[in-house]
């Protein structure tokens, strides 16, 4: 099997069961899967790497011996269940893959299907522990394989032979019209041997499971496609044992092609929970809100004071940081990171984006109101200590901590929050105190945040800064759409932070050194910052600004509908973490703010 890196991030699909998930390169690897969560020991890190590194590759036999990339690709209808197709001169041949929804343990299903002729296939799966550090030892049993991994055993299950080259399981087969052939990939978290699979029922169970799912979505109005597929990959990032949504289910993709702002994001943050939490509450899904309560009511116990910003899907507290010196990273990208250093931070604004979260949750279901107060009044209380402090902010900077103009105002947007749930009778509280608390914070933002000169509120407290976080801040209700220092700061943003395309940059990087973010080197553009920008050039009446770059947003998307963190405008290229629970929250915050259908319609009418 001739070597070669993995494909650039968005040639990348995702595969996922609600515990944990897989990439699929267009060329039919799987490379990168970690068993059994999200969090778990990659053993396909070839995304990180090599080929060597591990993968698990189904595909036709090119003429020199070589891979090819599938000629088209797409999830089945409302689901996530991915279909690669392959043209060939000897016929096509189409290789279905998807994580079964049933039952606890793991599996992973390939499906080959002839189409028209009779095409070679061949099947390579290189199994790496440890992030592709070691080499399990195979055992052959017939058409049945095992190997111990680092948590539990692995088999795989086929309808052809399955035979050893080296330290690779290896099958080649041809499939004729009408033909399929199936493989399955098990975890066990024992030695015990699994129930041979059905991978036909497992196709039909897991494809009832997602449009099922996809049919309780609200949304009536335009883009409804484009909806139910950044939902489906929310609900794919919840880990479903506990209600917990990981922000990515991937480590260490790089924010720059051979930078260093590389980082693990397989871990539920509070910011980003609550984020997808609101828009999935907006698009009518109720289950899996009150599930992440449920979690959160766990994670923080009756301890608000120790509060970490980030945990693992089971609730772990213990996040280390560690560089894998012996991966080579994406397209060079080092170091490989696991674990994050963040977990130890102070942010201010989790505080207020939790309970805005759970604010709009009640206002959604309001007999989730006895669920949400406790929370509500133990986060409050914690404002109201903590909100006079600098802190490492919603990027989480690796310098010095400053005042953050957008953390002070999630502080106010939480107390604003409390004096309203209380003010309608849902719980008890020093309603005046918070009140007096949630005037002097505005003050305070207003008096030490905002530059009268450029008529902008800045990055934080005595910056000439920008950031684009200052946008999701004045979507808190912060200030009325229509007040001249909201309006001045969009366009102040969008004037000093957009490049190519619209696109926004978080913030501006530095050529010489650390920039306040404490990290050397440059990033892409944010899209979740995109979206804030759109949703704010919509409320200020702006609309075809917003129309604009609800377009860019989309055309960020590759061709199966997925977001990574980032976004080269430059290059045409995703960047970041993927698919990313951020900027598929941005593409919901967006499509939700549009107008609908019949409204787009009444407004065409109208024009002379």
């Amino acid at each position: 099997m001739p070597r070669r890196r993995a494909g650039r991030i968005e040639d990348h699909a995702y595969l996922g069961n609600m515990r944990t998930g897989a990439l699929v390169d267009r060329d039919g690897s799987i490379s990168w899967m970690g068993l059994p969560r999200f969090d778990s020991k990659a053993h396909f890190t070839s995304i990180l790497g090599t080929e060597e590194h591990g993968l698990w590759r189904i595909g036709p036999v090119g003429p020199d011996g070589a891979a090819p990339a599938a000629d088209r690709r797409r999830y089945l209808e409302d689901t996530l269940i991915l279909e690669s197709v392959w043209t060939t001169e000897a016929g096509t041949v189409k290789l279905l893959d998807f994580m079964p929804t049933t039952g606890d343990a793991a599996q992973l299903v390939r499906i080959v299907q002839g189409v028209s002729g009779r095409v070679a296939m061949r099947s390579v799966l290189r199994a790496r522990t440890g992030y592709g550090r070691t080499t399990p030892q195979l055992v052959f049993g017939g058409r049945r394989v095992s190997a111990s991994l680092d948590e539990g055993r692995l088999w795989l299950d086929a309808d052809v032979h399955l035979g050893a080259r080296g330290d690779d399981l290896h099958s080649e087969f041809a499939v004729s019209e009408g033909e399929q052939v199936a493989f399955t990939l098990s975890w066990q978290p024992d030695q015990a041997t699994p129930p041979l699979p059905a991978p036909a029922a497992l196709l039909r169970q897991t494809a009832d499971f997602w449009t099922t799912w996809a049919s309780r979505c609200t949304h009536t109005g335009a883009r409804r496609d484009e909806v139910i597929r950044s939902l489906i990959v929310l609900k794919a990032l919840t880990y479903e044992p506990t209600g917990a949504m990981v922000a990515a289910p991937s480590v260490s993709l790089p924010e720059e092609i051979g930078g260093t702002r590389n980082w693990s994001y397989v871990y539920c943050w509070l910011r980003d929970s609550a984020f997808a939490a609101e828009v999935l509450a907006e698009f009518g899904y109720r289950q899996e809100v009150q599930d992440w309560i449920g979690w959160l009511t766990t994670v923080i116990g009756d301890d608000f004071d120790n509060l970490q910003i980030m945990y693992g899907v089971g609730g772990e507290r213990d996040l280390a940081e560690e560089e894998l010196d012996w991966l080579p990273g994406h397209a060079g990208s080092r170091p490989v990171r696991i674990g994050n250093g963040a977990a130890g931070q102070l942010q201010l604004d989790v505080f207020g984006e939790v309970v805005c979260a759970l604010y709009k949750a009640q206002q959604h279901y309001p007999d989730l109101a006895p669920a949400v107060a406790p929370l509500i009044t133990g986060l409050v209380r914690c404002v109201a200590k903590l909100w006079r402090e600098p802190d490492e902010g919603i990027w989480e900077i690796r310098g010095p901590r400053r005042h953050f103009v957008h953390s002070k105002v999630m502080a106010w947007a939480a107390l604003d929050r409390a004096v309203r749930f209380t003010e309608a009778g849902h719980m008890d509280g020093p309603l005046e105190h918070w009140r007096a608390l949630r005037d002097e914070i505005h003050r305070d933002v207003c008096e030490k945040g905002y530059d009268p000169q450029r008529n902008t509120f800045t990055q934080y407290y005595g910056s000439t800064e920008l950031d684009a976080a200052v946008l999701h801040a004045l979507l808190s209700g912060f200030l009325p759409a229509d007040d001249k220092r909201a309006i001045g700061t969009i366009e102040a943003v969008q004037r000093d932070l957009s490049i190519k395309g619209g696109y926004l940059l978080r913030y501006r990087t530095s050529d010489d050194g650390p920039g306040v973010d404490g990290l050397t080197g440059h990033e892409g553009t944010f899209l979740i910052g995109l979206g804030w920008q759109t949703v704010c050039l919509r409320r200020i009446g702006r609309t075809d600004e917003a129309e604009i770059l609800t377009h860019a947003l989309l055309h960020a998307r590759n061709d199966v509908g997925l977001l990574s963190e980032e976004w080269d405008p430059h290059a045409e290229q995703q960047l970041g973490n993927f698919p990313q629970a951020f900027s598929h929250t941005a593409a919901l915050l967006v499509l939700a703010a549009a107008p609908t259908a019949a409204e787009q319609d009444s407004a065409e009418v109208a024009v002379p």
